[in-house]
């Protein structure tokens, strides 16, 4: 059955790849995208290999999810929805906290109210949630409990203790989390993408609508920005590397991600949108392994052939979390799918396809000097 594919925020990283794997089995896309300058550049049709691409595969909507005008004209057909419209950014969504509510929760609702009073031939939709809804995610005791530790207090992680604490409890062993863990997120992102999920998961099935979310780590993998200082700690370090410039590594380094690959992100994703088994559920979509930032460090030096001067700072991120591992055994009980790409594979792919791109100027340490501003960086 051919489906008319709306790819909401579709000309970004993951929506590009997700277009392709639809247009590739002949499904026909539409992408809704504000082509924002942070992702995009300032002139989109020229400083966008994103929007090049996904536009060779899918009919491009330059719009809002904000504006019901924009969201009519791209729901017009549309029998599955991709809702991956997005502002993104934990450190960024602490100080502009209205423009992340306004598109996150905003757009969303904007886009189910629209499905609850017109018509449409819509018949699901899947949320691009965030692991970030998890906070701290899952620990063990040393008793053997289960808890969900709660956001680390400043004047520990200020005398350098970074690690994560539950009162009355000794020492926590980090376990991967399951899509049944305590949802209590430490950021406004986390905030707006817990909100979203909600939303979706609420209102589209009372509507008639199947509803799927998946829940991503840190994506990451040949196309995404290298620009956007807020995309994630793999290119913000590679363009590091690359322009010659010390690496600031926060806290003591240890802290630690579940890096999951493009390909692995729009498989589950595409899954997540056509199979019978994801309706009605939530799912993790990640590799199931921790990686620390040291590791991501030495894996960037090893791939782009380069070493860079490294500093261990103790700064640390209000707002951050210490660590999160996915617990991915929901999506491959139910839809047959495991996470295909390793970290090192995949770091070694992501830099090679680096090593092919234009040195991008730094904006980085703008990012840092906004937080720093605010109290949010120490």
């Amino acid at each position: 059955m051919t489906e008319q594919v709306l790819i909401t925020g579709g000309a970004g990283f993951i929506g590009s790849h997700l277009a392709r794997r639809f247009a590739r089995d002949g499904h026909r896309v539409t992408v809704l995208d504000t082509l924002a300058p942070q992702v995009h550049g300032d002139d989109p049709a020229t400083t966008s290999p994103l929007l090049r691409d996904v536009s060779e595969v899918a009919t491009v909507i330059e719009g809002s999810v904000t504006s019901t005008d924009d969201l009519r004209g791209a729901l017009k057909d549309a029998t599955i929805v991709i809702h991956l419209a997005a502002e993104t950014g934990t450190g960024q969504s602490m100080y502009e906290i209205d423009r992340y509510t306004t598109t996150n929760v905003g757009g969303t609702s904007k886009l189910l109210d629209l499905l609850a009073n017109e018509e449409h031939s819509v018949r699901r939709i899947v949320i691009a949630s965030s692991r970030s809804i998890y906070g701290e995610g899952a620990y063990r005791t040393e008793d053997g409990k289960v808890v969900y530790p709660g956001h680390r207090a400043d004047a520990d992680m200020a005398s350098g203790d970074f690690d994560v604490h539950e009162p009355g409890e000794g020492t926590l062993t980090l376990i991967p989390t399951d899509e049944s863990a305590l949802l209590h997120p430490s950021s406004v992102y986390g905030i707006t993408k817990q909100m979203q999920e909600s939303l979706i998961m609420t209102v589209a099935p009372t509507i008639g609508i199947e509803s799927t979310s998946v829940r991503y780590q840190n994506v990451y993998g040949p196309g995404q920005s290298l620009k956007n200082p807020y995309t994630g700690i793999l290119s913000i370090f590679s363009t590091l590397i690359r322009q010659g410039k010390e690496i600031n590594i926060f806290e003591d380094g240890e802290e630690s991600r579940d890096f999951v690959y493009i390909d692995d992100v729009v498989e589950a994703t595409y899954l997540a949108a056509t199979h019978p088994d994801a309706v009605g559920e939530v799912f993790n979509v990640g590799s199931g392994v921790g990686t620390t930032v040291n590791e991501v460090v030495d894996a960037l030096f090893a791939g782009l052939g380069r070493e860079v001067p490294t500093r261990i700072s103790g700064n640390y991120r209000l707002g951050d979390i210490r660590h999160n591992i996915a617990d991915t055994t929901r999506m491959t009980r139910l839809l047959g799918f495991t996470p295909a790409v390793s970290f090192r594979d995949g770091v070694a792919a992501f830099a090679q396809w680096v090593l092919t791109e234009p040195v991008e100027q730094d904006s980085y340490q703008r990012s840092l000097d906004e937080m720093a501003k605010r109290n949010l960086l120490k």
